[in-house]
């Protein structure tokens, strides 16, 4: 449903930031080797927490050097998630990396192990690799044409 136009107000009284995405994963432990490891972000917190009904799960937020939006990383928590992990937008690409240097990161990641679908290629909006995550996501590193 589309919400209907009326007098144009400014949604928001202050700043807006995206903050957190979430990644449902099998386990913390490699997400968490896998975020900094390998894609190399930095481990902002990990807390224990609970669940709604009080058993026991993480926080576990990675971001990128730099970025402002961080990854929650979610351990799967019952059937309906566990069949989400890896699929989380139905095979398409759901996440998107940008860096300055695509060639360069895509050497780098390959090092770590990261496995890539496709080779760094150029189209209209840019430098192009797409890479699976630890759970089997799909993202884009993307980057400038030159």
């Amino acid at each position: 449903m589309r919400a209907r136009a009326g007098p144009r107000r400014p949604p928001y009284s202050g700043g807006v930031n995206l903050d957190l995405v979430t990644v449902v994963v099998e386990e913390y432990g490699p997400a968490i080797d896998f975020f900094v490891g390998a894609l190399g972000f930095e481990l902002v917190e990990d807390s224990p927490s609970s669940t709604g009904d009080g058993r026991p799960k993480r926080w576990v937020v990675v971001r990128p050097p730099g970025g402002r939006t961080g990854v929650l990383l979610a351990r799967a928590d019952g059937d309906g998630q566990a069949a989400v992990v890896g699929r989380q937008v139905a095979g398409r690409v759901g996440f998107f990396l940008r860096v300055d240097d695509v060639d360069s990161a895509y050497g780098r990641m390959v090092s770590a192990g990261v496995e890539f679908v496709t080779a760094p290629r150029v189209e209209p909006y840019g430098r192009v690799a797409v890479f699976l995550d630890i759970a089997g996501n799909r993202w884009d590193l993307l980057g400038p044409t030159g």
